[in-house]
């Protein structure tokens, strides 16, 4: 069976100069991180789930990276798919606040798909996150195509379409992983269960 990485471990599995820069932004926000949960309904509800939700999504994009290319050639490494993965939802430690009834809601500025875009581009240039058009379009495209999608071109690069695959089993089919104890997978579990 595989083992399942911690995010740190996925971290370093990155390229440099970008597995420097992504290692800064998760010690200078680990705490946000952990705190934060992976959406207000849909996903990793608890809290630290953002962290569960981009560990395990990592997590499935090492075993998909695996098995396809073991299939066919893929046009992009691991280290591209856990990149556009680790910062898919970057925007998400930011976007919520609490609103007058307790709950979460959207802060305004970030309530868009655009306004998610063009949050993390600026983080990541703050950070000295080096992207080829190739990431920028997984970023983008992480989470479908949506509005933008057209018959008359391909919008979603193939690299893009397999962060999607990995945004949308963790998401989506593993919604209520990690467990918070007795994870089937060996070696996970929650952050906030560990910390």
């Amino acid at each position: 069976m595989r083992r399942y990485h911690s995010i740190d471990d996925l971290i370093a599995k990155l390229d440099a100069p970008n597995r420097t820069a992504c290692a800064r932004l998760l010690a200078d926000h680990r705490t946000l991180f952990a705190t934060v949960q992976g959406s207000t309904n849909n996903h990793q509800t608890w809290r630290g789930g953002y962290l569960d939700h981009v560990t395990d999504a990592m997590n499935v994009a090492v075993v998909l990276h695996e098995e396809l290319s073991g299939l066919r050639p893929l046009p992009f490494s691991l280290s591209d798919l856990l990149l556009v993965v680790y910062l898919h939802d970057l925007e998400k430690p930011w976007k919520f606040e609490l609103g007058p009834d307790g709950g979460l809601r959207h802060k305004a500025e970030l309530s868009t798909k655009e306004s998610h875009q063009q949050f993390r581009m600026q983080k990541l240039a703050d950070y000295g996150v080096v992207l080829t058009a190739e990431h920028e379009n997984g970023l983008k495209y992480a989470e479908g195509e949506l509005a933008d999608y057209t018959n008359k071109r391909r919008m979603m690069g193939p690299l893009a379409a397999m962060a999607h695959m990995c945004d949308v089993a963790s998401a989506r089919l593993w919604f209520d992983y990690p467990a918070a104890a007795g994870d089937p997978w060996l070696g996970a579990g929650r952050v906030a269960a560990a910390g």
